[in-house]
């Protein structure tokens, strides 16, 4: 670390903090040699475990639901040129921003996982409701997987490492509850969550407000909106996410020492409220805040801001000049 911090190169600092990532996580694999592992495309990330993805492995109840489902949005959205009109559009994408913006990136994420900040309770429920009626899972159960990949990013236990491979990493683990089983018998890291009826009633209630919600959107505009709103939102909304979790830790800078493979990825930002700033993301879990650059878009923290302005937010946690430099890679805090 102290080496690094004299680097005047930017580019070789982040290549050099790279390679030791790598070989960290080569060295925990179970002695396959070096030479035998698959780099991920235009990447130097290394598959350095294998999980099946559909074939040689049990296919529980679970896992056929959620594929079955995940194959039902995606064939809705191919009817969208079939059902175009501009209202529809224009409902999903508020919809779209709306729900993935308060629902998802703050409350999910930065309330209820990292509680980087404190919203007036009517809110916050409200908020998380809006990411149940995103299709992503209760809350319980999005946060908990949340905190287990902080709590063990990059091991064997990570729910979705890209050392299990891209697609793993982006959505196969969601089709393998065997993979989630096997890793965390005893999932005690949300009882904050579960001590509250209105989680806990989510929890067991899920599936009914999934279809509560198509009922209103059908009744609203019919097939038609059901394609654009559940279909095109629900796979553009799913896949941005996904994003963070695969994308974010392969392609992108990684400016901050956080011991993973953690990314700023400005591209997986915009269409995902500010997640995709990764690296800053990891650096400093607790920040309010994701883009912590004048220029790193992030919607999700103009809205945190707008909420603490008129005194809806509190306890906003952002990290300190002093905090970021004990981060830094060296060159970023160089010249401030």
């Amino acid at each position: 670390m102290h080496a690094l911090m004299h680097t005047t190169n930017p580019k070789k600092n982040s290549y050099s903090i790279h390679n030791s990532k790598m070989k960290k996580l080569v060295s925990i694999s179970n002695g396959t040699k070096e030479f035998e592992y698959k780099k991920i495309l235009l990447s130097n990330v290394m598959i350095t475990r294998k999980r099946n993805l559909f074939w040689g492995r049990k296919w529980r109840t679970l896992d056929i639901k959620m594929a079955l489902w995940f194959l039902a949005i995606h064939l809705l959205a191919l009817f969208a040129p079939l059902t175009f009109s501009w209202n529809a559009l224009w409902a999903a994408f508020c919809i779209y921003v709306l729900f993935g913006t308060c629902g998802i990136t703050i409350t999910y994420h930065r309330v209820l996982a990292h509680r980087s900040l404190k919203l007036s309770k009517w809110l916050e429920y409200m908020f998380a409701y809006f990411g149940v009626l995103s299709f992503q899972r209760d809350p319980i159960y999005w946060v908990s997987i949340h905190r287990y990949h902080h709590q063990y990013v990059e091991s064997e236990k990570d729910p979705h490492s890209p050392t299990f491979g891209f697609w793993f990493s982006h959505m196969g683990w969601l089709f393998d509850s065997g993979y989630i089983i096997e890793k965390y018998q005893e999932r005690k890291n949300v009882e904050d969550l579960k001590s509250q009826v209105f989680y806990k009633f989510i929890q067991r209630t899920y599936v009914l407000h999934l279809f509560a919600f198509a009922t209103v959107i059908y009744a609203l505009g019919g097939f038609t909106y059901i394609v654009w709103i559940m279909g095109v939102g629900g796979v553009w909304s799913y896949h941005s996410t996904f994003l963070v979790n695969s994308a974010c830790h392969i392609w992108g800078n990684q400016i901050w020492d956080t011991n993973d493979l953690s990314k700023n990825n400005w591209w997986v930002a915009l269409v995902s409220f500010g997640e995709g700033w990764h690296n800053n993301h990891h650096a400093f879990e607790y920040s309010a805040r994701l883009g912590l650059e004048w220029w790193q878009i992030d919607l999700g923290w103009y809205v945190v801001k707008f909420l603490k302005a008129i005194g809806l937010a509190t306890n906003v946690k952002v990290p300190t000049e002093e905090q970021k430099l004990k981060k830094s890679c060296g060159s970023h805090y160089k010249f401030k």
